[in-house]
């Protein structure tokens, strides 16, 4: 069967292509996850979570791009955002968690607070936005999107440059 037709297949749910799949892929998905170091899941729960993506995206599949690339970027990109996951974790500063015990500590706490407040308020109207509803409001880019009605790209960029301007900031004070 060829790419085009096998890919076709899937997106239609075909049970049997699904199987092929697993039975084709499943070691070689397992030989990419196992080159990443992981503290809590293992390579297992990675291609077992490609498999699912692929079932429920399905019909985001692209006939005209080779399966095996598509199912392997697939799998990369579940492994990438985790390991950015678990890295955020740990890098999280306990000090910067702690809630502060002494009213010193308080006082300053509020001090960066406010000089954060004041570099957001010197961005562009539109970046000020963006970057609060991502960074102080969790929103998502993609739920940014729906708000402001630009593009996941356009928000990605809007919170880089803001960031590399507080960040800047940040280490001139």
């Amino acid at each position: 069967m060829d790419n085009k037709k096998f890919i076709l297949s899937l997106k239609k749910g075909n049970e049997a292509a699904f199987k092929e799949v697993y039975f084709n892929y499943y070691d070689k998905l397992i030989n990419i996850a196992r080159r990443f170091n992981f503290t809590v899941l293992t390579p297992e729960d990675f291609v077992q979570e490609t498999f699912l993506r692929l079932y429920n995206k399905r019909e985001l599949l692209n006939e005209d791009v080779l399966f095996d690339k598509q199912l392997f970027t697939i799998c990369k990109n579940i492994i990438i955002n985790h390991v950015n996951r678990e890295n955020k974790i740990i890098q999280l500063d306990p000090a910067q968690v702690s809630i502060p015990e002494e009213p010193a500590d308080s006082g300053l706490f509020e001090e960066r607070q406010e000089k954060l407040q004041n570099f957001i308020s010197q961005l562009p109207e539109q970046q000020q936005k963006i970057f609060t509803l991502h960074k102080l409001e969790n929103l998502s880019y993609k739920e940014i999107a729906e708000i402001t009605d630009l593009s996941e790209k356009t928000i990605a960029n809007h919170i880089y440059l803001a960031s590399k301007f507080i960040r800047k900031k940040i280490e001139n004070h």
